[in-house]
């Protein structure tokens, strides 16, 4: 089951998947720590008072401080050139970038 996750996510190695599922975590647990202080400087809590469009608008919010965090922690890693092919795709996919 190991091998098939590191095929599927190019990993060279058990190691090298390690690393990349922590830099996920890390970008995820890290872009929700910091849009906590981003979301109550804009009061969006007072602004959007229906709480699913409230969600909505916070996940849309979330979304490029994820992608921006998992750029950054993946140059502390040393895996840059591995996400930023990752967020090309992302980015293609959004029909943002060709």
């Amino acid at each position: 089951m190991l091998n098939k996750l590191v095929k599927k996510f190019n990993a060279k190695s058990n190691k090298h998947l390690l690393i990349i599922f922590t830099i996920f975590a890390l970008s995820g647990s890290g872009s929700l720590f910091i849009s906590s202080p981003i979301l109550s400087a804009i009061n969006l809590e007072d602004l959007i008072t229906f709480y699913p469009l409230y969600v909505l608008a916070r996940i849309i919010i979330i979304i490029p401080i994820y992608q921006l965090m998992l750029i950054i922690i993946a140059t502390i890693f040393g895996e840059f050139n591995y996400f930023w092919k990752f967020e090309k795709k992302f980015l293609q996919r959004l029909k943002l970038i060709k």
